[in-house]
């Protein structure tokens, strides 16, 4: 544990994942006079270098969670990635503990089942099809249904990881390890979905608060691997697809309630919107809301969770974000090409801080702003390219 003094009459809360929005949270609750806990499976997580106290613990293990939440007796808990005992957050919630935005929200959309159900069977949400699996044989035949090409993904995961595109049905088995490997907790059940022959994909950030429920303009992404490289906003859509977007984004959050900001993600084809994920927390693609807005998601996240108005959300300049990715694995390593970006106008690079590196693992962030998206992603873009990575 680490830790620092704060004022006794200070609201507290406790992230359980301390990332690189985790990060941000806590510096923009700490803005407002927060108390801030930083919790994570791992020492010295990006949130845990900028709160008030930090601790390290297994965040599957509800035993371990439950003894940390009544020493500390937190205002406010607020989860921050899907790895979670989700079932002792449910028991905390009953015994008078504040879950951010609800433990049952935040169980269901941890749970790619629970959350595709609520959608399409009981909101009538517009999904693509899907079945689901507990074994390889399962998963052969939920294939055989949905047919080829299809989308297989763990249950439960972050940051895209386990999900791939199975072509053909010889890809099965490829896709069905990349799922086990890819999953967290002790899960193996994958979900199987139909291949959605999208124009574009979009993440709608949605705000409950005290003031209602709003939207930030629509943000576009494009993503490899199930994980965000770059994102863009405003995406642009017509008045028919925001209004469809919109409805499709506040049936669901008013379906899991509480207050906060959630990354609504949905499909868009020509005619159609679809309703593919949502997180209850800050998105991963809204990052770019750090330069693109006058209150990112993260600001918004936190103001609605302390009850405290949001009278509007103001886009100051089309921007995109640009993710900086890591290929080897490495306890030593360093970044280079910050001072050319800093060169660039209208760019800024957010630096993680992660302990250590692997393959694939987001350690960066390049963000731009112009006159159209188009001059903002291809300026992110070239921020992108001139920072590099050196392993020791």
């Amino acid at each position: 544990m680490y830790g620092a003094p704060y004022a006794k009459q200070a609201k507290k809360i406790m992230l359980l994942g301390s990332g690189e929005l985790g990060k941000e949270v806590v510096l923009e609750a700490q803005r407002l006079g927060i108390e801030t806990i930083a919790v994570d499976r791992y020492e010295n997580a990006p949130a845990m270098q900028v709160a008030h106290h930090s601790y390290t613990v297994d965040m599957l293990d509800g035993k371990e969670i439950r003894q940390l939440v009544e020493q500390v007796k937190p205002d406010l808990i607020v989860p921050e990635i899907e790895a979670i005992s989700t079932e002792t957050l449910v028991e905390l919630e009953q015994e008078g503990y504040h879950v951010v935005p609800t433990a049952y929200a935040t169980k269901l959309t941890m749970d790619r089942e629970g959350i595709r159900r609520l959608a399409s069977e009981e909101l009538g949400l517009r999904t693509a099809k899907y079945e689901f699996a507990n074994s390889f044989e399962e998963l052969k035949a939920a294939v055989e249904v949905i047919g080829t090409p299809c989308v297989i993904k763990p249950i439960m995961s972050s940051s895209g990881k386990g999900q791939s595109v199975c072509r053909s049905l010889d890809e099965i088995e490829a896709s069905w390890n990349q799922a086990i490997q890819g999953g967290r907790g002790r899960n193996t059940r994958v979900i199987v979905e139909e291949f959605v022959r999208f124009e574009s994909e979009i993440t709608l950030l949605t705000v409950r608060s005290v003031s209602g429920t709003a939207f930030c303009p629509p943000i576009g992404h494009i993503q490899k691997d199930g994980d965000y490289i770059e994102s863009w906003q405003p995406h642009h859509m017509s008045e028919k697809q925001i209004a469809e977007a919109e409805h499709i984004a506040k049936t669901i959050t008013d379906a899991l309630g509480g207050f906060g900001l959630f990354g609504v993600e949905l499909f868009l084809t020509e005619n159609d919107v679809y309703f593919s994920e949502v997180s209850p927390r800050p998105h991963d693609t809204g990052m770019v809301t750090l330069i693109t807005q006058d209150l990112s998601e993260f600001a918004l996240h936190v103001r609605a969770i302390l009850g405290f108005p949001i009278p509007s959300i103001h886009l100051h300049a089309p921007g995109a974000s640009h993710a900086i990715k890591a290929w080897e694995e490495s306890n030593n390593y360093q970044l280079s090409g910050i001072d050319q970006v800093l060169a660039l106008p209208n760019t800024q690079v957010r630096v993680f801080g992660k302990p250590k590196t692997s393959v694939g693992r987001r350690m960066a962030v390049t963000l731009s702003t112009a006159e159209t998206v188009e001059k903002a992603r291809a300026q992110a873009s070239d921020a992108a390219k001139k920072i590099s990575i050196s392993y020791k």
